[in-house]
């Protein structure tokens, strides 16, 4: 069901006009806006990011491992997902993996930022696209599956967004996660991108229990490359306070290393598959259900 942001109604049109107050969102760059506000700048992202990371998803060995490891979850966890909802999709380089994983499923993709909703609807123009705040998901018992991927650790707020979510999901509906793991790791990296935070495996473990989930996977990933991923870290802190530092720059290798790279975490998502649990790793996916009320209050 559509939740109108203005009265809380859940009698809205498909162009979400509600029919108790009779209000509608305004469009901003041709998409529903629900938090036009926050549509060109907030304090998580910065919204000249899309292009340059458009261009470089493709081909880091990052971004794709990440992807097949997604679709992997998506496909094991939730076969027969009618309705998918990413939040903060980005530039859809996810969203379209999702299109090609789950081909029967109805794809919606939200952004903060407006900027980069054109270039995700672009790659997949099937999907339906909105502007929306993750705390104030305007659904409510909509989607099979809403996934957050590297967002979480953007926002202060991940309990309000751990809630929307769960009020947004169908009963045993599925959230997946991915965020940075390890605070130890935090760097020029994490500050430049607009982190707030890196998780632990059982901090957000608890913060999505709270929220009325069951964690039915948790895999850290970016394991065999974590002694690297320190290594970096450490002179990453080096340049704390280097006005001309890149956080996108350090995401592009050259391409040698970049096969290298990928074919280590070709391996190790296919350990991941097969039901290996690293103890650690740079990153951190998570599958949880959205438990019914009987289940929570036992």
């Amino acid at each position: 069901m559509r939740v109108c942001p203005a009265c809380g109604s859940t009698r809205c049109d498909d162009a979400w006009t509600c029919a108790d107050c009779g209000h509608r969102p305004a469009i901003v760059d041709g998409y529903p806006a629900f938090a036009p506000d926050l549509a060109a700048e907030n304090t998580g992202f910065r919204s000249e990011f899309f292009a340059e990371l458009a261009a470089l998803e493709a081909e880091s060995w990052w971004f794709r491992a990440r992807n097949e490891l997604i679709a992997w979850a998506a496909t094991t966890y939730a076969p027969d997902c009618e309705r998918f909802l990413e939040i903060g999709c980005g530039t859809g380089f996810v969203l379209g993996r999702i299109h090609e994983a789950l081909s029967g499923a109805e794809l919606w993709g939200s952004e903060i930022f407006s900027a980069g909703l054109a270039i995700a609807a672009a790659r997949v123009p099937s999907a339906r696209f909105l502007q929306m705040d993750a705390r104030a998901i305007p659904f409510r018992d909509h989607f099979d599956v809403i996934g957050a991927f590297d967002v979480l650790e953007h926002i202060e707020e991940d309990e309000a967004v751990l809630a929307a979510v769960h009020d947004a999901l169908r009963p045993a509906g599925v959230l997946m996660l991915t965020v940075p793991q390890h605070p130890a790791l935090w760097s020029p990296q994490d500050v430049h991108a607009g982190h707030v935070r890196r998780y632990t495996a059982s901090g957000l473990r608890r913060r999505v229990e709270a929220a009325g989930f069951e964690i039915v996977r948790s895999a850290s990933f970016v394991s065999m490359l974590l002694p690297m991923m320190f290594a970096s870290r450490l002179r990453m802190r080096r340049a704390t306070n280097d006005p001309d530092f890149d956080a996108i720059e350090t995401l592009r290798q050259p391409r040698l290393v970049n096969r290298a790279l990928a074919a280590v975490m070709r391996v190790e998502v296919g350990l991941v598959r097969r039901g290996v649990s690293f103890p650690a790793g740079g990153s951190l996916l998570v599958v949880a259900r959205k438990l019914n009320p009987s289940e929570a209050g036992s």
